[in-house]
């Protein structure tokens, strides 16, 4: 999964820029953004109510992903938090609920403290940056890509990002996988082929069960 040189220096600065961009965002922006994102996914994927999700806690001006997730789980879906093992190996997922015990994890983001591990049937991915092909930037660790590349069926992901995230293109290489899904403050985009199309809260419903049934051969539990 090595770079060359060239597109790693590119990818730390953009990296440094877009992060430096999300957190310029006033509280008051953050928090109108966050309400019309948990509004896209509740209309948009009403499959998370009966699906396991694997989300992150907010770092950095991330969107904060558990309070419409709680809403989820009330309603069936079952909760995992990622914990990073090693270097260079898949994460893990750990169940969450809110108040459950957690411990310090990588760069003191919390982690649930012994919880049973989960395998996500659904991911929703905070991005850095996010291309036109629905290819992401990270924080540069390869854990995403890792984990993917590791879970069979892969689970349906949903790229989590603001409008100041957008880039034209990561330069993704082999090992990327591209989104499936991006859900930013304006709405919700479905990767197509050659790129992400803008599609509507009932299309994005029906294409996310189509990709429930393609990957996992049967209706969402």
């Amino acid at each position: 999964m090595a770079l060359s040189p060239e597109l790693a220096a590119w990818r730390k600065a953009e990296r440094a820029r877009l992060i430096a961009a999300r957190m310029a965002l006033s509280v008051h922006a953050r928090t109108g953004y966050a309400a019309a994102i948990d509004g896209f996914l509740r209309r948009g994927f009403p499959l998370l109510a009966r699906a396991s999700i694997g989300l992150c806690w907010p770092f950095q001006g991330e969107y904060d992903a558990r309070p419409v997730a709680a809403e989820f789980r009330v309603l069936g879906a079952r909760l995992a938090l990622p914990s990073v093992v090693a270097k260079a190996t898949p994460l893990e997922f750990l169940e969450w609920w809110p108040g459950v015990a957690m411990r310090a994890g990588v760069y003191d983001i919390p982690v649930p403290a012994g919880t049973e591990r989960v395998v996500p049937q659904v991911l929703l991915i905070p991005v850095v940056g996010v291309g036109a092909q629905g290819d992401r930037l990270g924080y540069g660790g390869g854990f995403y890509d890792r984990t993917l590349a590791a879970i069979a069926p892969r689970p349906i992901c949903i790229a989590i990002a603001h409008e100041v995230s957008r880039v034209s293109t990561t330069y993704p290489q082999d090992h990327d996988i591209l989104m499936d899904f991006v859900v930013t403050e304006t709405g919700i985009e479905a990767a197509v082929a050659g790129g992400l199309e803008r599609v509507d809260e009932s299309a994005a419903a029906r294409r996310a069960e189509a990709l429930w049934a393609a990957r996992y051969g049967a209706p969402v539990r």
